[in-house]
């Protein structure tokens, strides 16, 4: 139970941080540049029809901190495995969430490619 709430704690702050950066530049990893909105609980991106839902963010969320605890990050949007990731991960990026990183700065920030420090 006290993780759950813990995790709940961690989700709320996520999304407050989220929605403080809405409006913002941000580049997937395609060099594609957009910026989103925040209505409720969901994310629009300029680029994308559909939205991208909390609980979608919170998934990704959990994926990256399931590979930070092993010991390794998500350096791509594909490693965190969920719909609108290509978004997200910028997002994420910018917002510092531990376990991910920019693939391609990743070793000035002394991260290996296995994901040791």
């Amino acid at each position: 139970m006290r993780r759950a709430l813990e995790s709940s704690r961690e989700e709320d702050k996520l999304w407050d941080e989220i929605a403080a950066h809405a409006g913002e530049e941000f580049v997937t990893a395609k060099g594609l540049t957009f910026s989103y909105t925040v209505r409720g609980c969901e994310i629009f991106v300029s680029r994308k029809e559909k939205s991208i839902t909390r609980s979608t963010v919170n998934v990704a969320y959990r994926r990256a901190q399931e590979l930070y605890d092993v010991g390794e990050i998500a350096d791509g949007p594909k490693k965190l495995g969920t719909f609108g990731a290509s978004y997200i991960y910028p997002i994420f990026i910018r917002i510092g969430v531990p376990g991910v990183v920019d693939g391609e700065k990743s070793d000035q920030i002394g991260i290996d490619e296995t994901g040791g420090r």
